[in-house]
């Protein structure tokens, strides 16, 4: 079994497998008709119940044929064009070459004895993320799983900085189309779903800083605490950016911490033509950023970062197997100093790779594309009478709904929508999200793909209105 470890002996054996990996994959991307073939999960769990793991097949060759039935053949590959649906992007060739490099050496980013370049490589990444975003010369951070993790931290620095032990006091404000993980956060840190307060949103779908100021004032007058204000730059069914300046200056007035969720909206930072969009993020006290939404890095590549260092104090715990008071003085730069997990993957080597080959411009210009498309997508449905598109995109997003000619149910409509979206996948001709708006139910683009087009769109809107056509026309026949 020795001869399966990955060392110097088998050095020429990895290269095979891996190299026959890549190739399988190479194939699948270039033949792939589809963004998904339409296996269900009751065709798809008994072919993987019928593997049995205690008999190893014992050959790479023949685990990578097996693999094509279990895995290969019916992924979702969000590669293809038609992709549209949830904030997966496709993936750039040096972040999977740093990929492939980091899961062979395996460094481990908790300590420096584990990592030694690596981490130094993660704090120079931090460093160019913090001055993208003009958070100034303390600034730090560390890398996370995700967004979750991210806005996580930032809230538990947030708590901690709000210098309280009645945490029935503290209270989180927070756009109505915020994330989820502002309400998860705020129960795994013991404050209740209920301390996370809902602020409206307008037409665009964006916080009203007015109603904010008003809520801020009632925390205020009935002695609570306003603990953070978390402003989202692009929310996941709008891509709408709150208004950052005039939150901002709230969050100054209120003693709040500014915490902006740019989960979905990072990739402004790399844009020639919209970083913009994104003024006031240099006033927040800390930042969530997914490379692996808008900088096309593949999962898992995010990153929370913070106005002042000594805030991520708030993180550290010392063990002395591990990163000892001692290693402080010795100033040797351990970055489970500043995190919520322990073992943690050299992610950050798939943006170094990235920006050391494409450059930051490189990436800019690709989110541009998206965002430039979903411009073109949202006249295109604001010109089909078939069609009823919610606002106007400031990122890559867009919602809309199928209304149909003849039929007035609101239920009716709504089931006819959630019939094409599920019909559409079955066909796996393409994917669309769905959402509710004011209770209603919508589907939606998600638009990464700079290998989407115009016609791609329209192909997709005009394959929705048949499945919804379809399943109106079967049920008046029914009736």
């Amino acid at each position: 079994m020795r001869s399966h470890l990955l060392n110097d002996t088998t050095a020429e054996a990895y290269r095979r497998s891996v190299t026959e990996g890549v190739e399988r994959v190479a194939r699948k991307l270039a033949t792939a008709r589809g963004p998904f073939t339409g296996v269900t999960p009751a065709e798809l769990a008994p072919v993987v119940d019928a593997v049995d793991l205690d008999r190893p097949l014992g050959d790479a060759s023949a685990a990578l044929d097996e693999l094509e039935d279990v895995y290969l053949r019916d992924a979702v590959y969000f590669h293809h064009p038609r992709y549209l649906a949830h904030l997966n992007c496709p993936v750039v060739i040096p972040a999977v070459l740093g990929e492939a490099v980091l899961s062979a050496v395996n460094s481990s980013l908790d300590t420096w004895d584990q990592s030694a370049g690596g981490t130094l490589i993660e704090r120079k990444l931090i460093d160019w993320t913090a001055g993208r975003i003009g958070l100034g010369p303390l600034a730090d951070g560390v890398f996370t799983s995700g967004g979750t993790q991210s806005n996580l931290q930032a809230l538990l620095l947030a708590r901690e900085e709000a210098g309280t032990a009645d945490l029935t006091k503290l209270r989180v404000f927070a756009s109505e189309c915020s994330h989820f993980s502002v309400q998860k956060s705020a129960t795994l840190l013991g404050l209740g779903r209920d301390a996370v307060i809902p602020v409206p949103v307008d037409r665009d779908r964006r916080m009203q800083s007015v109603v904010l100021a008003a809520e801020l004032e009632t925390c205020r007058a009935e002695g609570l605490i306003p603990m953070a204000i978390v402003a989202t730059a692009g929310t996941t069914d709008f891509g709408s950016i709150d208004p950052l300046p005039e939150i901002a200056a709230l969050a100054a007035e209120y003693g709040a911490w500014m915490h902006v969720d740019a989960a979905y909206g990072c990739g402004l930072l790399a844009s020639p033509t919209r970083r913009h969009l994104l003024d006031g993020i240099e006033r927040a006290d800390s930042v969530t950023v997914d490379y692996h939404k808008s900088f096309f890095q593949p999962v898992s590549s995010s990153a929370v970062l913070v106005r002042d260092g000594l805030t991520l104090r708030h993180a550290t715990y010392h063990a002395d197997y591990l990163n000892p008071r001692r290693t402080l003085a010795e100033q040797i730069p351990n970055q489970v100093d500043k995190s919520l997990q322990t073992t943690r993957r050299f992610d950050a080597l798939k943006l170094w790779m990235t920006l050391r080959v494409m450059g930051a411009d490189g990436v800019g210009e690709l989110f541009d594309e998206v965002c430039d498309l979903a411009r073109a997508g949202f006249e295109l449905l604001a010109a089909d009478p078939r069609y009823d598109v919610v606002v106007a995109p400031q990122l890559s997003t867009l919602v809309y709904r199928y209304i149909p000619e003849a039929v007035t149910s609101p239920a009716e409509i709504d089931r006819a929508n959630l019939y094409a979206r599920k019909a559409l996948f079955a066909s796996g001709e393409a994917a669309v999200a769905g959402t509710k708006v004011d209770g209603r139910q919508y589907l939606k683009f998600t638009l990464l793909n700079p290998e989407t087009t115009v016609a791609d769109i329209a192909a997709v809107l005009d394959l929705i209105a048949g499945h919804a056509e379809q399943y109106l026309g079967e049920n008046l026949v029914h009736a």
